[in-house]
């Protein structure tokens, strides 16, 4: 229970038809250290205050899980480590893979329960073997099965997503009729762990001990020519065109590579950032890994749209992913999620091109 409107709903929905329910939250960072701060996302002082509202309204116990060492060393250092690498990186991913479907699974079993619940707008079905299968949510604008990709047909198993087959707005009016006082809470689409007067740079530095201008280097032309400088090239992601101070060009400019090494931040127009094709890494199948090349719908970042593509199976976890058309803004160390209309084969890590 994150004290959103989506995890309390689903607690409704379960305690209405009958099951024995226990609400758990969980604090996955130190909401005290910048107490002046309002955090971007879930799992704040205040979020945990509702969670506890909403379990007292629906007459469940609720406890609340330190799970901060855990989060902090499998989602803010990887996230911290992609920025000082280059590449973009995917925190919710990982959030959900190594901690709520993982530690915080096993916390549940340990107190007694048979399956977790979540919030989570996806669906979970079971295909002519009896293999759990992961679908989109039939609210496809709140589908969040892309952030889910990695979850093992152990972890579907004892899982439950009570939302799958309803939209938001149906969600609300669940919670506003059970009397829940997050029936219209304002959703946040921020990382949780990311204060709202901070940026991405600021946690990459308080983490990393990196000093403001260590980073610092030059932005370039693709062929190479200095045309400005910059504070910090761990600033920048794939596909930015916000804080390029470079002026005096007949296009936008984007950013197409950020190097670590040399720490130049490469930019150029929106046809340098086209790509057909890319190679991913630690590729998860969620059913029956394919023999050879198989047709899917692809999808590179959480919402865009998903395009018809090719994948190939490679050695060492590895897969080439083929498009039918070329996508702009393909970024290195955000997921790559395969599809088959509504259900979600798996997917990997983009690898740098």
């Amino acid at each position: 229970m994150s004290g959103g409107v989506d995890s309390s709903t689903a607690a409704f929905i379960l305690k209405s038809a009958g099951h024995e329910v226990v609400g758990l939250s969980m604090q996955m960072y130190d909401n005290l250290a910048n107490a002046d701060t309002a955090y971007g996302g879930c799992c704040t002082i205040d979020d945990l205050a509702d969670a506890r509202r909403v379990a007292w309204k629906l007459d469940i116990p609720h406890f609340t899980l330190n799970l901060e060492q855990n989060f902090h060393e499998k989602v803010i250092t990887p996230f911290v480590q992609s920025y000082l690498s280059g590449l973009t990186p995917s925190p919710c991913v990982l959030c959900n893979t190594h901690v709520k479907f993982d530690l915080f699974h096993e916390k549940a079993r340990a107190i007694g329960a048979e399956k977790i619940a979540t919030g989570h707008y996806a669906r979970i079905t079971r295909d002519a073997a009896g293999r759990f299968e992961l679908r989109k949510a039939l609210h496809l604008a709140k589908d969040q099965s892309y952030f889910l990709f990695e979850l093992t047909q152990e972890q579907l198993g004892g899982a439950l997503f009570p939302l799958g087959e309803m939209t938001k707005p149906e969600v609300r009016d669940v919670a506003e009729e059970a009397g829940l006082v997050v029936a219209r809470k304002k959703e946040s689409y921020e990382i949780c762990f990311v204060p709202q007067k901070e940026s991405y740079a600021a946690i990459v530095e308080r983490e990393a001990a990196v000093a403001p201008g260590d980073g610092a280097g030059e932005i370039v032309g693709v062929g190479g020519n200095v045309i400005g400088t910059h504070d910090g090239y761990y600033h920048f992601t794939i596909g930015q065109r916000r804080g390029l101070d470079i002026g005096g060009t007949a296009e936008r400019m984007y950013v197409v590579d950020v190097n670590p090494f040399t720490k130049r931040v490469v930019v150029g127009e929106a046809s340098d950032l086209e790509r057909d094709e890319l190679i991913a890494e630690r590729v998860h199948w969620i059913g029956e890994p394919p023999s050879g090349p198989i047709e899917i719908q692809a999808r590179v970042r959480s919402r865009s749209a998903d395009v018809a593509a090719t994948v190939t199976p490679m050695v060492d976890g590895r897969a080439r992913v083929q498009f039918a058309q070329k996508l702009r803004a393909v970024a290195p160390g955000q997921a790559v999620v395969f599809y088959d209309d509504d259900l979600c084969l798996g997917g990997g890590w983009i690898l740098r091109g």
